[in-house]
């Protein structure tokens, strides 16, 4: 038997399949009876499996008729990519959000193993260093790790361009 968070999340990406719009509308409420859970379970597949990293933007709008509108983010273009990569990494930015970034970008196919590794790696050696240099705040290396994790996958976006270009 298939996990419920599973065919939630299958469901709403067929509804993606027959869509030619960048983005679907649903009813928590109608969608909750429909697979015969609570609306809490829809509301935990959108925010665990319909995130930025994973290239959606997910807007609601309350009241009687309310909807959830789900738009999937486009990254056709370097602009895009680079747009998308300041969106959601922001200022500042844990190891272990830096993995999750890098996860979903490489199930993306955004970058490849080999490159996720790589920015993995040196997020994690920026957090090795704060744990052993005294006076070297987390909210530094957190700051740092941002910078590092958009300015790798800039270079990425950009690198990859260029390289689909010469093709």
């Amino acid at each position: 038997m298939q996990n419920l968070t599973e065919d939630i999340e299958k469901y709403i990406c067929k509804l993606f399949d027959e869509c030619e719009d960048t983005f679907i509308k649903i009813r928590r409420k109608a969608l909750a009876e429909q697979f015969e859970c609570v609306p809490s379970q829809i509301n935990y597949v959108l925010r665990s499996r319909f995130t930025p990293e994973k290239g959606y933007v997910i807007e609601s709008q309350r009241g009687g008729h309310g909807f959830i509108r789900i738009v999937k983010v486009a990254c056709d273009t370097p602009t895009m990519k680079l747009d998308h990569i300041k969106e959601i990494i922001g200022n500042s930015v844990t190891e272990h959000d830096t993995k999750v970034v890098t996860k979903a970008f490489q199930e993306r196919d955004l970058i490849s193993m080999r490159e996720r590794i790589l920015i993995d790696m040196a997020s994690h050696y920026i957090q090795y260093i704060s744990e052993r240099v005294p006076n070297f705040k987390t909210e530094l290396a957190e700051r740092l790790n941002a910078d590092m994790l958009k300015k790798m996958l800039q270079a990425l976006m950009i690198t990859g361009a260029q390289d689909s270009e010469s093709e």
